[in-house]
């Protein structure tokens, strides 16, 4: 081989190692660059693990609580809930009572059943409709809302008349023990 071509040869090569150099510069540049997707996968993977060791820890807590709440339940439905035997009775008479404290006279009281399944209680819808003034309607309501009984109100109507008497139409919900 003649001492020309040699040349021509060494220097090829060493173009070449050049070129294959600024290709791993542009290649290092751009992993340099781009945001790193391991460190991301990571970061993501460990919010993942932080969230479910918290969704753990809140259903081992639910769990732990579960029989205060059993027990919570029992003693509401113990103590607030009136029996059917005897329940209409004892609504009716507790809200005769409500009325006459109130200053209210109730024109009209109906009642509907209904079995809540699989909880062991019935649910009666009170339709009441009074009549009387408005501070009486006033402390009638307040006396529901303290009432040692459980009434929920679900709506409630107010119509005046000419002599400045409020008709007061309610409905409400309460729960009998089966």
């Amino acid at each position: 081989m003649s001492p020309k071509h040699r040349k021509t040869i060494i220097r090829a090569v060493i173009a070449l190692i050049l070129v294959l150099d600024v290709l791993l510069i542009v290649a290092n540049w751009r992993l340099t660059s781009s945001p790193d997707s391991s460190s991301d996968q990571v970061r993501l993977l460990r919010r993942k693990r932080d969230l479910m060791a918290a969704d753990i820890l809140r259903t081992q807590q639910i769990r732990a609580s579960l029989p205060s709440v059993q027990t919570d339940t029992q003693n509401f439905f113990q103590k607030d809930l009136r029996s059917s035997d005897g329940g209409y009775s004892s609504v009716s008479e507790d809200l005769d009572t409500l009325a006459k404290d109130a200053g209210l006279r109730i024109t009209s009281t109906r009642f509907r059943a209904h079995a809540v399944e699989k909880r062991g209680v019935d649910e009666i819808t009170v339709s009441i409709s009074l009549e009387g003034p408005y501070p009486s309607v006033v402390s009638f309501i307040n006396g529901l809302e303290r009432s040692n009984s459980f009434y929920l109100l679900d709506s409630l109507q107010l119509d005046s008349s000419a002599e400045g008497v409020l008709k007061l139409n309610l409905e409400l919900r309460t729960y009998f023990r089966s």
